[in-house]
Parts: C-alpha cells; sequence; structure tokens
C-alpha cells in the first residue's frame, strides 16, 4: 500500500474552532496567533467536537477514539507522531513576516524536515521579507491594471527578479 499524499495548503483558521487533547503550549500558542478559537482540554469527551473543524491530539493515549469521533463527523485531525491517525499532517515550519517556509516529509522524519527547514530558513532574509511586504502592498494596483493572470504573474515574475538581482 502506497503512503497517502497530501494537498498541501495554508489554513485561515479566524475564528474556527480546534480543539487541543493533551498539553503542548506551543501548538496553542500557534494556533492562538492564527486566530483559531482555541479549546484545550486534558481530557476528551465527544461533545468537544461540537463545531470543531480541526482537533490536535497531543495525548496520544486518546488518539484512537477521537479519531474514530473525528472521522465520523468528517472533522481534521492530527494524532501526534502517529501518521495513520491523521487526516492532516504539520509540517516543520519556519515564519519571517509574511514568509512562511513549510517542509514535511509526509511523517516519515520530523527530524529530516527540522533540519531541512531550518537550511531553507537561512536563505531567507530581510530583504525578502521586506519585498513581500511590498508586493502584498501593490498587489490591489497590479490587480486592477494588468487584465490577465499572465500579465500579472509577468509582472511579477520580473518585479522580483529585479529586486533580488
Amino acid at each position: 500500500m502506497s503512503e497517502p499524499q497530501h494537498y498541501v495548503a495554508c489554513l485561515d483558521l479566524t475564528g474556527r474552532r480546534v480543539v487541543v487533547i493533551g498539553d503542548s503550549q506551543p501548538k496553542v500558542e500557534a494556533l492562538r496567533a492564527c486566530g483559531a478559537d482555541v479549546v484545550v482540554a486534558e481530557q476528551y469527551e465527544p461533545s468537544l467536537l461540537e463545531a470543531a473543524w480541526l482537533v490536535v491530539v497531543v495525548d496520544v493515549s486518546q488518539g484512537e477514539r477521537v479519531f474514530a469521533d473525528a472521522s465520523a463527523r468528517n472533522i481534521f485531525c492530527n494524532v501526534e507522531d502517529v501518521p495513520e491517525r491523521c487526516t492532516f499532517i504539520l509540517p516543520a515550519l519556519h515564519r519571517r513576516g509574511p514568509i512562511t517556509v513549510a517542509v514535511s516529509t509526509s511523517g516519515a522524519s520530523p527530524a529530516l524536515a527540522q533540519w531541512l527547514r531550518d537550511r531553507f530558513a537561512s536563505q531567507i532574509g530581510f530583504e525578502h521579507e521586506q519585498l513581500a511586504l511590498e508586493l502584498r502592498r501593490i498587489r490591489p494596483w497590479v490587480k486592477q491594471n494588468f487584465h490577465t493572470y499572465a500579465e500579472r504573474r509577468e509582472y511579477f515574475r520580473e518585479r522580483v527578479a529585479r529586486a533580488l538581482s
């Protein structure tokens, strides 16, 4: 049986209910920083999943039950370090302003993902952060003045190449 191929996406969790089962302050802080409405519980009860969008299980001893209940409700679930009980996985992240570097090994080796993330992240400097902020600022103007996707893409490619040459 082949390993699942994950669809990679950045989620807007603003105002969405996210349940964390167990104690993981870094995960809770990261979720809150993204605007999620985080509910933390040491002991799992099925009622915790009401209106939840996703659930992160840090206390692996509760993982099987939480995963089964989340799956039955079509709620995304991640049981830490148990890839077969995950409907989403968490990549190794590095953030610098609006830039996010995410590296995943599809659960094969978090240590390798972290090593790679650190190497890639070391390549991102202040100038990249400032360029990203500038491109975000002018994006509405570009969309208004360049009418096709191809024109906008070419404009941004040229702008990036000029700025980083």
